[in-house]
């Protein structure tokens, strides 16, 4: 596992991108990529955009928009493992694996889920109508997105800290069934950015694609520019003084400038600036901040290809990744090669009767009893009690010469016999399918090593 902390961040990719999802998400993160000390994961969450979406022509756009947009915005493939999560087959295999031990009350408890159902209870229709499975399971595909890649950091946004919390519990519950003391999951923490940019759109509120109050990231320099005229301002005429701390324009300006060009415009609105000019200055600052990478964006566009190409090489690398350690998974749950297992049986057998012991004791009464124990020290059986301790022995000699085992199953235990007469019983199971592979483990234990 690497020794360098693993940052995964999904990237959603339905509608395209605009100024609030670059300062609060973007270029945030491409400047984290570039720590040294880090090994970045960054993903088109394109399954989950399914969930939300269902025009298959807006989920191809936005995936290549939003490509382009982090590629053109910075982000350095060669430091980074860049992919989409449809490009990742082990992401849905895992995400079953997890399914069959996620607890279906923790997902009941899921914001989203309850959110919708508390909205149908609240306009009189029934509970789960309009409810997918794709929705009520979104919970069990984001924990295979960061348990996948053992990921010890997922920035989000507060919305969805309690996504990375089940992550935690489920990856906890198969580490519990399915671990025999190894860890195979990490437990993630939700790293939130208490900095991040929240920027108002054009009508004030939050820039959203839902209030259609957006200025897209890398529209043509006179979009930009019709966008930003159409921003709400007060009425205050030029030449009086306006309140930069209750002004979007303000905010925006803020975001995208230096500390001294923050306190520049902000002296400049206290003096009078009129609102016409003060927008023209946003748009020079923006334009000059995101001009070059608008043309990489409009590049890397134009060649869908290219896009393609560093995608699949991206996948590549987390494939490598993600292809042995689902084997482990796979392995751990037993869903194994019939081959496999038979050469693994094969080795066991010679093993076995060396892990395999007797432990030979003396009761109060003064007879003489014996034990074997597995190698993980499970008791497979105890005999019956021997007069003295010379008959316990050659029992125990006839065991381990490997004669066929008279082995009798009494409803969940079960008994050995020799020539007529039971020597030795074994503890009751759980279950008759533990009964049986403790029966198994008895042969092989007892099976000499061929030489």
């Amino acid at each position: 596992m690497t020794t360098r902390t693993r940052i995964l961040t999904g990237i959603t990719t339905t509608g395209t991108p605009h100024l609030g999802n670059y300062a609060g998400a973007i270029r945030p993160a491409i400047v984290a990529s570039r720590d040294s000390n880090a090994d970045s994961f960054y993903f088109l969450a394109d399954y989950h955009a399914l969930i939300k979406c269902d025009d298959p022509l807006r989920i191809q756009r936005s995936r290549l928009e939003i490509a382009a947009t982090w590629l053109a915005g910075g982000l350095d493939v060669e430091r980074v493992t860049f992919y989409r999560q449809s490009d990742i087959p082990e992401i849905p295999e895992l995400t079953w694996l997890l399914t069959c031990v996620a607890a279906k009350g923790l997902l009941n408890r899921a914001h989203a889920y309850k959110a919708s159902v508390d909205k149908n209870v609240e306009t009189g229709e029934d509970p789960d109508a309009g409810i997918t499975m794709g929705l009520y399971s979104y919970p069990v595909l984001m924990a295979a997105d960061i348990l996948m890649f053992n990921a010890h950091k997922v920035p989000v946004g507060r919305d969805q800290i309690q996504h990375v919390e089940m992550a935690r519990d489920i990856g906890q519950r198969f580490n519990h069934l399915f671990g025999q003391g190894k860890e195979f999951f990490t437990m993630p923490e939700a790293l939130i950015e208490e900095s991040v940019a929240t920027l108002p759109g054009l009508d004030g509120r939050k820039m959203s694609k839902s209030y259609d109050n957006t200025i897209p990231l890398f529209s043509s320099a006179k979009e930009m520019k019709d966008a930003i005229s159409r921003i709400v301002t007060d009425s205050r005429a030029p030449g009086e003084a306006k309140d930069p701390d209750n002004s979007h324009l303000f905010t925006l300006f803020q975001a995208f400038a230096t500390p001294a060009q923050a306190d520049e415009f902000r002296s400049e609105l206290l003096q009078g600036l009129g609102w016409g000019e003060a927008k023209n200055r946003l748009f020079q600052l923006l334009d000059n901040e995101l001009g070059e990478s608008r043309e990489r964006y409009n590049q890397l566009i134009e060649r869908p290809a290219d896009l393609e190409d560093i995608l699949q090489h991206g996948a590549k690398k987390a494939r490598s990744v993600a292809t042995p350690f689902l084997d482990e998974l796979r392995e751990a749950v037993g869903l194994r090669s019939f081959v496999a297992q038979a050469q693994v049986a094969a080795t066991t057998k010679k093993k076995a009767v060396k892990a395999a012991r007797f432990v030979s004791f003396r009761e109060d009464d003064g007879s003489f009893r014996f034990r074997l124990l597995a190698a993980d020290g499970e008791q497979l059986l105890l005999s019956r009690n021997f007069a003295d301790g010379k008959t316990a022995g050659q029992v125990t000699r006839q065991l381990q010469a490997g004669q066929d085992l008279d082995v009798r199953s009494e409803d969940l235990s079960f008994s050995v016999w020799l020539e007529g007469e039971c020597v030795a019983d074994s503890p009751a199971f759980a279950d008759s399918a533990a009964r049986d592979a403790a029966i198994e483990a008895l042969r092989i234990a007892l099976t000499p090593v061929q030489e």
